[in-house]
């Protein structure tokens, strides 16, 4: 499989400007990215199975790979949850793919939102992985509006190699990634 032009980037700009903000002495110490993880929660799905098979849908036409159908570990009987029950999907990206939905998604998807002034960047989780939520899935190009059932949201998690956010943050920064000032 081909490179894609942001992983061309990283490696000839963005990997050497970050050995030299951190004054890394190897290369392997350099934050990279590892995968992608898109995932949908849906509650609706108890309910609905049409609902399911329309999510997963979306998820592979966004992403190009066949989506995973995640189940409940434990019974909820408050949301009238079993354990076993089909309540989400998700998709992994790595190598090329993720590359390619990184560019897709900054510089196509997020910019297409409503009233966007970028994404917070307080989302980091202590060891340099982001995660970004996204509220529908219309802003992506490959869904068609006439053929959604319902809008849905999605969580998009960024893992690195990242020993820190302010590492993490530099690394996602230099590719591209809109935060707020």
């Amino acid at each position: 499989m081909a490179t894609s032009r942001m992983q061309e980037r990283y490696a000839s700009e963005i990997a050497p400007a970050l050995k030299a903000h951190f004054n890394f002495t190897s290369a392997m110490q350099v934050p990279k990215l590892v995968k992608v993880v898109i995932n949908i929660g849906m509650g609706e799905a108890i309910q609905n199975n049409k609902a399911m098979e329309n999510a997963t849908r979306d998820l592979a036409e966004i992403t190009g790979q066949h989506a995973v159908v995640t189940k409940a570990k434990k019974s909820v009987a408050a949301f009238k949850l079993r354990e076993g029950m089909a309540i989400g999907c998700m998709v992994t990206l790595r190598g090329p793919r993720m590359y390619d939905f990184l560019d897709k998604l900054i510089n196509v998807a997020l910019p297409r939102q409503r009233d966007f002034q970028g994404v917070s960047g307080d989302a980091f989780d202590g060891r340099g992985n982001y995660t970004l939520g996204v509220k529908e899935q219309l802003i992506f190009p490959e869904i068609d509006y006439d053929k959604i059932d319902k809008v849905r949201g999605m969580e998009v998690t960024i893992v690195t190699t990242a020993r820190t956010d302010e590492e993490g943050r530099q690394l996602l920064q230099l590719l591209g990634m809109p935060f707020k000032k």
